[in-house]
């Protein structure tokens, strides 16, 4: 620190204080305390440590909502895939107590879901035939070999992949999933259905059949809709779809509504599963590697696009890395106990989020009420109307689409709300798989757009705000004359190295006074490659053949370095290197006229 002392009349004293080496050669983005590895690794330790008895009786409530929720969505998904449904119930064991000890996302639901479960038979069904024991075995080997895939990825660190899905195609893509999870409820809330695939086909389908819907069934998930609106508006906090859950089955029971043609869970089986390695041949593991890596690719992609998306809701993050490493658990639990691979499911998750729930607990209590269930309780749940499934799904589905959302994008940019917007259609017209091509596709081309058109101005000096500002926003700031001060906010290379000439030149051109001196601030040039080292030259050659100087202003030491290392600072000349744009400015000018007194 400088400080300067004396009074008027006397010069300036200066006292130099020494600083302190607060960092002691470590990184100054590395923790000054490393945490333990359990908070590392687990989660869920941190989740505990404000957690108090409020917190527990919300997320016990929606652990025991999605556990009743998911047991008959995780035997259709098993069958699916061409599984016994033990598969699918086995499934939300193991795998989601690992995801609840190891996930980073405080809300995200596990287990088995739709397309993963599409992705499998497809994979399978040249191996073995659907429902045979080999077929099954086949799944479970499959499962450990996505989980090895997610190991692998988290020991090379690759969670960074899922830094190029952006904000607008996270909103987007929730959007497109929330209608395609309403869309594809309509079978069950009117007891049709479609021999069409494809959720807006078999939409259109059940529409132009409307008249023929189960009564019954209508009325079923009409009185869920109702209980859920009530309980929303006037009973808050009360455990709106577990109340519906628990009411369908007792009505369902007293009733005998599948006796008028309500579709109902059905028999579960009871018991847990053994904890074995599935024996099969090295060259069926073989042909399960690509298979696996597809799986792996998509898992991957839904699940970090699902948890990012409710995390945003709490202005909570999302660990990349650790998320590969709890698939890579649940994968491998799967695989162990005779299950099949696991994805995140959107539903649950929503309906999850919809009750509230605060920690990975709702997970653990989830799978202790499933533990429970299938060793006791097995029975009451088969008398489950569908109907009431699809009611609880749809009304928490209706929560996804959030308008503020929309609207922040289109305050920020109208490409946004166009990515969010295509994202959105492609997930619900041609499915969740393709979506997310499309999505990391637009993602990337966004990512490019920036980079080869990025912001740029001419800085004058504004009093009002005591800096270099744009000029373009700024109508107060000053420029010196003679001297033009261009700024570029990006790494220069081969993607916008001609359009930094294009802008370098045109600043030049359309300054208000002859040009004597070009000042680049490169306070936001964090590197240059080849194509930018050619593209500074030729602007530096063109400006002296127009007698006119190049300097440089503020660039950081890295900066410098490469400048050094590839030759530029001889071709500009080191004299012309300063450290603020306004010691450059002061450079440039010309000295103030003496005017001798008539």
């Amino acid at each position: 620190m400088v400080e300067a002392e004396g009074s008027s009349g006397e010069p300036a004293k200066v006292v130099l204080v020494p600083y302190e080496s607060a960092y002691e050669g470590r990184s100054p983005f590395a923790s000054s305390t490393k945490p333990p590895w359990t908070r590392r690794y687990v989660p869920l330790v941190d989740s505990l440590k404000s957690y108090s008895r409020d917190k527990l009786r919300v997320d016990a409530l929606a652990g025991l909502t999605v556990a009743a929720l998911a047991l008959p969505a995780s035997m259709a998904y098993a069958e699916l895939a061409g599984l016994p449904v033990t598969a699918g119930l086995y499934t939300l064991l193991l795998p989601v107590l690992a995801y609840a000890l190891l996930g980073s996302g405080l809300r995200t639901v596990v287990g088995p879901e739709g397309a993963v479960a599409l992705l499998v038979a497809s994979a399978l069904a040249p191996l073995a035939a659907a429902g045979s024991a080999q077929y099954a075995t086949l799944a479970a080997a499959l499962a450990i070999a996505v989980g090895a895939i997610f190991l692998i990825a988290r020991l090379l660190r690759l969670g960074w992949i899922a830094d190029y899905f952006s904000q607008s195609v996270l909103v987007g893509y929730i959007s497109g999933v929330a209608v395609v999870m309403i869309l594809g409820q309509l079978e069950k809330l009117t007891g049709l259905s479609s021999t069409y695939s494809g959720a807006i086909r078999a939409t259109i389908d059940n529409v132009a059949h409307i008249g023929h819907a189960n009564l019954a069934t209508v009325a079923v998930a009409g009185g869920a809709f109702v209980v859920l609106i009530l309980l929303g508006r006037f009973l808050p906090r009360w455990p709106g779809a577990l109340v519906v859950v628990v009411l369908g089955i007792v009505v369902s029971w007293l009733l005998d509504l599948e006796a008028h043609g309500v579709a109902v869970t059905g028999s579960i089986p009871a018991g847990l599963p053994s904890f074995d390695r599935p024996h099969i041949t090295g060259s069926e593991w073989l042909s399960l590697a690509l298979p696996a890596a597809a799986i792996f690719l998509v898992s991957f992609s839904d699940s970090i696009l699902t948890a990012r998306s409710f995390a945003a809701r709490h202005g909570e993050t999302i660990d990349a890395d650790q998320e590969l490493l709890s698939f890579s658990a649940a994968d491998v639990a799967a695989g162990f106990t005779h299950g099949m691979p696991v994805g995140t499911s959107g539903s649950r998750t929503a309906v999850n989020d919809s009750m509230k729930a605060t920690s990975q607990v709702s997970g653990l209590v989830a799978f202790g009420t499933i533990l429970l269930i299938l060793l006791f309780l097995t029975a009451p749940i088969r008398y489950l109307p569908s109907a009431i499934l699809g009611a609880v799904i749809v009304y928490a589905s209706l929560k996804l689409i959030d308008p503020a959302q929309w609207r922040e994008l289109a305050r920020s940019s109208r490409t946004e709300v166009g990515i969010a917007a295509i994202t959105s259609v492609v997930v619900v017209a041609i499915g969740v798989l393709p979506a997310i091509v499309v999505a990391m596709g637009l993602s990337i081309i966004d990512v490019i757009r920036r980079t080869a058109i990025p912001s740029d101005a001419v800085l004058g000096y504004s009093e009002a705000d005591q800096r270099y500002a744009d000029v373009g926003t700024h109508p107060d700031a000053g420029i010196t004359p003679g001297v033009v001060v261009y700024r570029i906010q990006e790494r220069l290379f081969f993607a916008n190295a001609h359009f930094f000439k294009r802008r370098v030149w045109a600043a030049v051109d359309g300054a208000p006074k002859p040009v004597g001196h070009l000042i680049l601030d490169a306070t936001m040039i964090s590197g240059i490659d080849a194509a930018a080292v050619g593209a500074i030259t030729e602007v530096r050659t063109g400006l002296h053949s127009r007698n006119i100087t190049f300097e440089v202003a503020h660039a950081t030491d890295e900066l410098r370095e490469q400048f050094s290392d590839t030759g530029l600072t001889s071709v500009i000349g080191a004299e012309h290197f300063h450290g603020t744009v306004a010691a450059a400015v002061r450079a440039c000018a010309p000295p103030p006229r003496s005017i001798s007194p008539e």
